[in-house]
């Protein structure tokens, strides 16, 4: 009997244990999802929901943006690791608690309808408090940890003490061992005081994110990132070219007054040049009509000026006249006629 009640007892112990546990909660869902991003269950593709304590990877170039039930947004860019550490529900639409820890990466954070409260973020050097706001941080193979404020307030509290974040694009960059620089304004050197030229890509826009997340960046970061001034200098380059068509273009001007040429057979002007050796002929002819001695006025009109403008002609002419007065002979002929 006791052996029997032994056994029972013993069954009742073990069974329980052999069941398997119950699956954790979904908190949200993957909304984009680039390159490889892996979760505890294998490849997170869009639309696959993540859990509670479960641990997101990325590739050397994956991206993944989630959406959390409370409208919070975690961008996790290229070589990140993430775990959801506590996400406790309020109701539908906001929650009692919701703590992320961030091992390494880059990450963006949008704030959603819970209280500021209820949100907290570790990384390795300390913790970052969010009021309701948007920011950018990295964690560094080291544990190095840079936040950059893009909207609201937010505060980086570690060994060292605490920095507040109030304007837009404040940095602070702070070690594990409690070092943490002032809060100022971020620039490119922060990227070398982080020794790694690919940290906050989202702000130098190495990694381009997806809806209004995405919309939120700048701070100066792209305008000088070395990609951007290698893009800008071709146009330089490709600008001279438009200025060398330029001359051919002149150049095509006179061909155009080409055709204006063909006025050089204007040349038939000259034939009335050639035509102006007649003009002297008829005029020759005129004083052979008059030698001819036929009658005209023309001719003894033109006879008569010749007369005038040789003065010996005049004289030998006045000396003919005299000639025929003296002479019957000419009489003579005059009354044969």
């Amino acid at each position: 009997m006791w052996g029997r009640h032994t056994l029972l007892a013993a069954l009742c112990i073990v069974l329980p244990s052999a069941l398997p546990a119950p699956a954790a909660e979904p908190v949200g869902q993957a909304v984009v999802i680039r390159t490889e991003v892996t979760g505890q269950g294998g490849p997170i593709e869009v639309n696959t929901s993540v859990h509670r304590d479960e641990r997101i990877r990325t590739s050397q170039s994956g991206l993944g943006q989630f959406l959390f039930r409370d409208g919070t947004k975690l961008a996790v860019g290229w070589g990140s690791s993430v775990v959801i550490d506590k996400y406790v529900f309020d109701d539908s639409q906001s929650v009692k608690k919701l703590t992320i820890k961030a091992a390494k990466g880059t990450f963006r954070w949008v704030s959603g309808n819970s209280q500021s409260s209820a949100y907290q973020i570790l990384t390795p050097a300390g913790t970052i408090g969010v009021r309701g706001t948007a920011f950018d941080f990295y964690v560094g193979q080291d544990g190095t940890t840079a936040v950059v404020l893009l909207n609201g307030a937010a505060s980086f509290c570690g060994p060292g003490g605490c920095r507040q974040l109030q304007q837009r694009c404040d940095c602070v960059v702070a070690k594990p061992n409690g070092a943490m620089s002032p809060a100022r304004r971020v620039d490119p050197s922060v990227l070398d005081t982080l020794g790694n030229p690919r940290a906050l890509p989202f702000l130098s826009g190495s990694q381009r994110l997806a809806g209004g997340i995405g919309m939120l960046g700048g701070c100066n970061m792209a305008t000088v990132a070395p990609e951007r001034k290698d893009r800008l200098r071709p146009p330089p380059a490709i600008a001279p070219a438009p200025q060398r068509q330029d001359p051919p273009q002149r150049q095509a001007e006179p061909q155009k007054e080409r055709p204006s040429k063909p006025d050089k057979p204007h040349h038939h002007h000259d034939r009335p040049h050639h035509d102006k050796p007649d003009r002297p002929d008829k005029h020759d002819g005129h004083g052979r009509h008059d030698n001819d001695g036929k009658p005209g006025n023309h001719g003894e009109d033109h006879r008569g000026h010749d007369r005038d403008h040789h003065g010996h002609r005049d004289h030998n002419h006045d000396h003919d006249h005299d000639n025929d007065r003296n002479h019957d002979r000419d009489r003579n002929f005059n009354r044969g006629r």
